[in-house]
């Protein structure tokens, strides 16, 4: 691997929190093992055409069997904590009803494992893995998915709540709603455009719920990892700022407001299902952290004749926007431009919206998509990004943590294989795991930090 310099970076507060991030359906496998049932990315998977290269998540990284050496990778990297999901079709296979305590006895073990180790549990009970059972009962677009969801977050608190001190309740919102219900690129391959947002709404409920079957279970550090990125204009023309400002309402202020002020966007409500005021009341109990997903900026303008590109997908041309390549600058492997001042005026734009309704943030995820051990490319990236955050501390936004995404390279959804995000390399046909030169210089980094 290419020399590099020792890593120095800007000194961050005493107790900041450092991790590393997965999740159950990108890195288990074992999805017939123990009693697991099936989650509709296991149903997605099986449709030809789903998925880029054909792969399915069926085995991924062997995590289920391999999480001993897994937690090793994590101890020996030098961070405090370790940010993993639960998969609830492991837990209830069928969404609800029986619990299955030998899916729940893998996650004793590997809480048990992390704390032998000394590092710290972080568990996210949602990372888009719904039970498949319950899709086929109409999933996210019910109400009754949230009420089941708060059931499953009371089974694993029971279970789990003696060791698990800081819990994330539902991942990503924006982003199952989008690709998974309105546009139909992600599972469960639904394709409602603007009849989704009920998806969004209940998932919503489901954290507020969730929220309280923790709290019942003595749990005192709870967020949920929203993602989040600014939006920016293609140009100054009208037509340009008001698709922006319709997208930043769609993929930021419809997701964030709810939690951090109790309300929607203007105009949102309306096209929601149910008591939603009542609803609010729920999805707006007090966090004690709000997690932040960043990975880029969008820049968006009016739509034009053909699709445009989000996130590597084709968008309908009927969206009243249109995403825009920024350019200048380089883009990860997936495409992504990396813009690291981006994260910088996120925050401070988050502190200046909220205010005093803003808890102590978290970056609950933030990595890149590059080949290679020897890979350059996400270290000056994490680089750029760390002393971004710095960036945002220097001016007074609280921010408690940071969690790279991800440990290991891993099944990516529909992309399949063929993006690499981890720190650490997986050979898939022999599971071998070998440190790339980012995992080397993120522990180097951390180090210097102490």
């Amino acid at each position: 691997m290419t020399a590099t310099t020792t890593p120095s970076l800007p000194t961050f507060p005493a107790g900041f929190l450092w991790g590393v991030a997965t999740s159950a359906q990108q890195i288990e496998g074992a999805v017939d093992q123990d009693g697991r049932g099936a989650s509709v990315w296991d149903a997605f998977t099986a449709e030809p055409g789903r998925v880029k290269d054909g792969s399915t998540s069926a085995t991924a990284c062997d995590h289920y069997h391999r999480y001993r050496e897994d937690v090793t990778l994590v101890r020996d990297l030098g961070v405090d904590a370790y940010r993993f999901s639960i998969s609830w079709p492991r837990v209830i296979p069928t969404g609800s009803g029986a619990v299955n305590h030998r899916g729940l006895d893998f996650y004793d073990r590997l809480v048990d494992e992390l704390c032998a180790q000394g590092v710290r549990p972080v568990p996210t009970l949602f990372h888009w893995d719904t039970p498949l059972a319950l899709e086929e009962a109409g999933g996210w677009l019910h109400r009754d998915t949230a009420e089941r969801f708060a059931e499953y977050a009371a089974v694993v608190a029971a279970r789990l709540g003696d060791r698990v001190t800081k819990w994330i309740t539902i991942n990503e919102p924006a982003e199952h709603t989008l690709l998974g219900h309105a546009i139909g690129e992600h599972a469960p391959g639904r394709k409602l455009l603007f009849d989704a947002l009920p998806a969004a709404h209940h998932q919503l409920l489901a954290h507020g719920l969730a929220l309280r079957a923790l709290r019942a279970a003595g749990a005192d550090d709870i967020g949920i990892a929203n993602s989040h990125g600014p939006t920016w204009p293609a140009s100054d023309a009208q037509a340009d700022r008001d698709a922006a400002d319709f997208y930043d309402v769609l993929l930021n202020r419809l997701f964030a407001d709810p939690v951090l002020t109790g309300r929607y966007p203007d105009g949102i409500a309306d096209l929601l299902p149910g008591d939603v005021a009542a609803d609010l009341e729920i999805i707006a109990g007090p966090v004690d952290w709000y997690g932040v997903n960043f990975y880029a900026p969008t820049k968006v303008g009016a739509p034009g004749a053909a699709g445009s590109e989000y996130g590597g997908v084709t968008l309908p041309a009927e969206l009243p926007f249109a995403p825009r390549q920024i350019e200048g600058r380089p883009l990860t492997d997936f495409g992504w431009p990396v813009v690291p001042e981006a994260l910088t005026e996120l925050l401070t734009g988050f502190r200046d919206r909220y205010g005093d309704r803003l808890p102590p943030l978290v970056i609950t995820e933030n990595g890149c998509s590059y080949q290679g051990l020897d890979d350059q490319d996400r270290i000056a990236y994490l680089d750029g990004h760390l002393r971004a955050l710095h960036g945002a501390l220097t001016a007074g936004v609280d921010v408690r943590g940071y969690f790279v995404w991800s440990l290991l390279d891993n099944f990516e959804w529909a992309e399949g294989y063929t993006q690499r995000f981890g720190l650490v390399h997986v050979d898939y046909a022999t599971q071998a795991r070998t440190p790339k030169a980012s995992y080397h210089w993120l522990r180097e980094a951390l180090r210097n930090l102490t």
